[in-house]
C-alpha cells in the first residue's frame, strides 16, 4: 500500500518547510509513504525549499491555476504514481500533521472512500465570528446539496481513496473543498469526518481577501453546485414559484372578473399569463438540464473505466 500525502502551493516559500517538517514518512498501514506538492506558479522559492525537504514529486504550472485547478492536478499525479490512498494538506501548516493516520483509517478499515478532518471552528481564535458563521451556512448547504453528513465542508485536510480520486472531476476554478463532497455524495460514496487539531495561524488565507469577495464567491460556488448537480431540483424549484405566483395572481384576476370588477384589473392578467409562461417553460429547462445532468455522468463512469484500466503491456516480437 502507498500513501501519497499533496500539498498545493503558492509562493509558499516562507511556510512549506515548517509544513514539509511534520510530515511523516512513516503511517500504519502503508509499506510507502511519499511526499508530493504542486507548484501553481510560484515566483518564490517553493520549489528550492520543496527540494531540500527531500518532496519525491514536482507538479509544475508555469503560472497560477487556482487552488481547484492545482488540486486536481496533484490527484492525476498521485495515481500516476500508484498511490492507493491520497491525503491532502495545506502548504501553511495549518493543520496537525499527526491527524493523518486518523485521516487514512477509515480508508484503510474500508469505510469510507472520502475522510474529512473536522477542525474545531468555535475554538480557532484567528477566525473571525463571521467566518465561522459562513463556514457553518457553508456546511449546512453542502449537507443539503449532497445528502452527507459533513461537519467541516471547507476543510481541505482529507483523506481520498484511489477509487474515489478516479471519479472526483472538480469544475470550479476557485476551491475544491465543496464541490468534492458533493460529487462524492452524488456517486454515493461513503464519506467519514474525523476530529483534527491545527496549528496556530502563520498566514492570512489566501481565499480570504476581503469578506465580501469571499462570501460573493463562495454563494457563485454554491449556485454553480446546485446547477450543475441538482438541475432538475434547482429549475424545477424555480419553475414551481414562478408557476404557483401566476396561479395566485390569476386567481385574484377571476375572483374580481366573477365580481364584476374584471376590467380594472387587466394588468393582473397579463402579468399572471407572463408568470405562468416563464414558470412553464423554466419547468421544461429543468427536464433538459436534468437530460444533460445524466450525459455528464455517463462521461464520468466512461472517464472512471479508463482511468481505472491497467497500463497496456508492450510485447516484442
Amino acid at each position: 500500500m502507498k500513501l501519497i500525502i499533496q500539498i498545493p502551493c503558492f509562493n509558499e516559500a516562507d511556510t512549506l518547510g515548517l509544513t514539509l517538517d511534520a510530515l511523516p514518512r512513516q503511517v500504519p498501514g502503508f509499506e510507502r509513504v511519499e511526499w508530493l506538492i504542486i507548484d501553481d506558479g510560484s515566483t518564490d522559492q517553493t520549489i528550492a525549499v520543496a527540494q531540500a525537504k527531500g518532496v519525491d514529486h514536482v507538479v509544475r504550472h508555469h503560472r497560477n491555476l487556482g487552488l481547484a485547478r492545482a488540486f486536481s492536478s496533484g490527484l492525476s499525479a498521485c495515481l500516476k504514481q500508484g498511490a492507493d490512498v491520497i491525503v491532502n494538506t495545506d502548504a501553511d501548516n495549518q493543520y496537525d500533521a499527526r491527524d493523518i493516520p486518523a485521516l487514512t483509517d477509515p480508508v484503510l478499515a474500508g469505510t469510507a472512500q472520502l475522510v474529512i478532518g473536522s477542525r474545531p471552528i468555535e475554538q480557532i481564535d484567528h477566525f473571525s465570528p463571521l467566518k465561522k458563521r459562513l463556514q457553518r451556512l457553508g456546511s449546512l448547504i453542502v449537507r443539503l446539496a449532497s445528502g452527507t453528513e459533513v461537519d467541516d465542508a471547507t476543510s481541505g485536510f482529507r483523506a481520498i481513496s484511489r477509487t474515489a480520486a478516479q471519479r472526483l472531476i472538480v469544475f470550479s476554478n476557485y476551491t475544491y473543498t465543496l464541490e468534492t463532497i458533493v460529487q462524492a455524495g452524488q456517486h454515493q460514496m461513503p464519506i467519514a469526518t474525523v476530529p483534527v487539531r491545527v496549528n496556530p495561524d502563520l498566514r492570512p488565507s489566501r481565499l480570504l481577501r476581503s469578506t465580501p469577495s469571499y462570501v460573493w464567491r463562495s454563494t457563485v460556488t454554491i449556485i454553480r453546485i446546485f446547477v450543475i448537480y441538482r438541475p432538475f431540483r434547482f429549475f424545477a424549484s424555480i419553475g414551481a414559484i414562478l408557476f404557483g405566483l401566476g396561479v395566485l395572481i390569476g386567481l385574484r384576476f377571476l375572483w374580481f372578473f366573477l365580481s364584476g370588477s374584471g376590467a380594472g384589473h387587466v394588468q393582473s392578467l397579463i402579468l399572471a399569463s407572463v408568470l405562468l409562461g416563464m414558470g412553464f417553460q423554466t419547468i421544461l429547462v429543468a427536464f433538459l438540464a436534468d437530460l444533460l445532468a445524466a450525459n455528464r455522468k455517463l462521461l464520468e463512469d466512461i472517464g472512471f473505466r479508463l482511468h481505472d484500466q491497467p497500463p497496456p503491456t508492450l510485447r516484442g516480437r
